[in-house]
């Protein structure tokens, strides 16, 4: 028996406290989308929360970004990874504090492990913007999050049909909800006006192929996704592989060759990436 839709998205989107830091985000949000903000004008913002500013600058110069210890300002982030990447930062940093202090480690280290595989894939395959890319994966399952907090009654019965059926955590939530966390997804990226090369991967990661205005990011994710539950890095809800969409295989052009070059860097920057959480004790 599925739950009333409407009613869930009213909620969701009503959501004042995701991320937890709405007056900076909503600050920046409003900055970006004027044509004559200026860098200075972002970091300023993002700066009057130290442990915020702290925490982004942390992230930038991990290995996810590959600059490590080069950005010692949130300027200079701007200027190097633009706008919307630093947007999205504040966004994941805010939302991944409530997915530890919930006890959300496995999916956590599956959405690092699913950011730090789409950067390698993105620029192995040329893709302009591989932050953006890695940021759109480090996001991708936030609709989980929120019914996992919102939905704790039904969350837990797709646990359990999981578990007795043998299906994946998307079946189950059709089977149960009547919609997915794709779903919810799509809902934040409206309420938080993210731009479609963020929003069409959260959105459209499982099926690719329905992607209009970011293909190549969405397809990117899509194979990262299925790489880094094949390898087991983190827990995404199941523990099923899904097929990777031919589709999405044909827009990356990914040979066999290049394959075997992601697979090996993926591999060796999951290391480094186990190394970045323990030492700093997860939380980033």
């Amino acid at each position: 028996m599925s739950v009333d839709r409407e009613s869930i998205r009213k909620r969701v989107e009503a959501l004042k406290n995701v991320p937890t830091l709405p007056g900076v985000f909503e600050k920046i949000s409003r900055l970006i989308d004027s044509s004559s903000t200026a860098a200075e004008d972002v970091a300023n913002i993002i700066s009057s929360d130290q442990a915020l500013s702290a925490k982004v600058l942390r992230v930038v110069n991990s290995v996810f970004y590959g600059f490590p210890g080069r950005i010692s300002n949130l300027t200079h982030a701007l200027i190097i990874l633009g706008f919307d990447v630093v947007k999205g930062l504040v966004l994941s940093t805010s939302v991944f504090d409530i997915m530890l202090a919930r006890g959300f480690h496995g999916l956590w280290e599956h959405s690092l492990g699913c950011a730090v595989t789409a950067g390698v894939i993105a620029r192995k395959t040329n893709d302009p913007n591989p932050e953006e890319v890695s940021i759109a994966a480090l996001l991708h399952d936030i609709g989980k999050v929120i019914l996992k907090i919102e939905l704790s009654e039904e969350s837990s019965r797709i646990d359990q049909a999981v578990l007795e059926k043998q299906i994946s955590t998307y079946q189950a939530e059709e089977e149960i909800l009547g919609f997915n966390h794709t779903t919810v997804g799509n809902w934040l990226c409206q309420e938080w006006h993210l731009p479609h090369k963020l929003s069409d991967p959260i959105t459209y990661h499982h099926r690719p192929n329905l992607s209009r205005s970011a293909q190549g990011p969405t397809a990117i994710v899509h194979v990262a996704n299925v790489l880094v539950r094949g390898i087991g890095f983190g827990f995404a809800g199941d523990n099923l592989v899904p097929k990777i969409n031919p589709v999405a295989w044909k827009a990356l052009d990914i040979s066999d060759s290049l394959l075997e070059e992601i697979i090996k860097e993926m591999d060796d920057k999951l290391e480094d990436a186990e190394g970045f959480l323990s030492g700093n004790g997860i939380k980033i």
